[in-house]
């Protein structure tokens, strides 16, 4: 992934045909040991083809992705009305004789 983050760093500068020297120093120039395999791969699966076209087609393809957050809507839906009834019950607890002198005889506005 970073080899193609390169090239795209490369063409977003304006360079249309980035060449392996390109790319290696974008790498090197955050440190990374770039791999002359890993480039020239890259190298020849984007050339001759445009940047744009490319994005173009992966978004294309992410959009038949399914990505599970339909699913995840329902059951978190029906996870809500669960936690309201169990506070529900929670509140209608009545009050203990130790909770009410938790306030030692004192008001907040005594």
């Amino acid at each position: 992934m970073r080899y193609v983050a390169a090239y795209l760093l490369a063409v977003l500068g304006g360079n249309r045909a980035p060449q392996e020297a390109d790319i290696k120093a974008i790498l090197s120039s955050v440190g990374i040991d770039a791999d002359s395999a890993n480039i020239k791969k890259v190298i020849s699966e984007l050339k001759g083809k445009s940047i744009e076209d490319v994005i173009a087609e992966g978004q294309s393809k992410l959009a038949s992705v399914p990505s599970g957050g339909a699913a995840a809507a329902p059951a978190a839906g029906g996870a809500a009305p669960a936690a309201a009834a169990e506070e529900k019950k929670e509140e209608k607890k009545p009050e203990s004789e130790d909770e009410s002198d938790d306030d030692m005889g004192f008001g907040l506005f005594d």
